[in-house]
């Protein structure tokens, strides 16, 4: 007889942002969860999710992770900095399986790493605007300055495919020459700004650059494993979905994943 743990063990992680930049926490969750199933949902036709409304972005992302449940997963991860400041503890109280957003993570380890605590952030209009990031790092380091900028044209540049060139460049300085020099440490609030991590961090030199993506991956290993439901198999299978544009989807995904997408793994999904 298989018990209902083994039932729920074998089914799939799900993961979702507005469109490619969740592909950073993607990659890493297959990386240290690699008997792991993933299903991943990029909203690729209401993107970006920056620049609306709280309303708006929570009921987005009530779509999103109903969309994720019909597919049975047994965890969520919210792979988008916007939904995760703006909806992520209304969502905890609708929905009963873990859910795990992308902002304690990064804060956690930027207080780490920073030597002088002088931190900067850069996420979409919504994120900087909500201020979660600056609340949750002076409530865990009082004496941390933080200094917060949005920088609405990466997500555009990102979907787009321009991660990297003189267009790039440009728009990279024009936004963060207002924290150079003042920061030792930057969260990259975004799930697309890994993408431009390369552009930034020459744009900045000696600055940390943070991503969530690694303390997300691990974190959900440690929830999985303390619920025994972590899955140890072979020949995992990962699915990605896009509300529109999966041929745009699959060129950009098959830039930055680097080690194979197939066109056959990339479905259109009606959220």
């Amino acid at each position: 007889m298989i018990s209902t743990k083994n039932l729920l063990r074998n089914k799939p992680i799900g993961v979702f942002d507005s469109g490619v930049g969740g592909l950073t926490v993607f990659k890493e969750v297959k990386r240290v969860l690699p008997g792991e199933d993933i299903i991943y949902l990029g909203d690729t036709a209401r993107l970006p999710y920056g620049n609306k409304s709280r309303k708006t972005i929570i009921r987005f992302t009530i779509e999103n992770i109903l969309f994720l449940l019909k597919k049975k997963v047994k965890l969520i991860i919210i792979a988008c900095n916007t939904s995760s400041s703006l909806a992520l503890d209304c969502i905890k109280k609708i929905f009963s399986l873990p859910i795990i957003g992308v902002i304690e993570p990064a804060v956690k380890k930027a207080i780490e790493v920073s030597l002088n605590k002088k931190i900067g952030v850069i996420g979409t209009k919504s994120t900087i605007e909500s201020k979660i990031y600056e609340r949750l790092i002076l409530k865990k380091e009082k004496k941390a300055k933080v200094y917060s900028l949005s920088c609405p044209l990466f997500v555009p540049l990102v979907e787009e495919g321009f991660v990297k060139g003189k267009i790039t460049q440009m728009i990279i300085g024009f936004y963060l020459k207002k924290l150079k020099g003042r920061i030792d440490t930057l969260i990259l609030g975004c799930t697309h700004y890994p993408l431009l991590k390369k552009e930034i961090s020459s744009y900045l030199k000696e600055v940390k650059l943070i991503d969530s993506a690694d303390s997300v991956a691990e974190e959900v290993r440690i929830l999985l494993e303390n619920l025994n439901l972590l899955n140890n198999k072979r020949n995992s299978v990962y699915r990605f979905y896009v509300s529109d544009d999966p041929q745009g989807f699959f060129k950009t995904a098959k830039f930055f994943l680097k080690d194979g997408i197939d066109k056959k793994e990339v479905y259109l999904a009606d959220v």
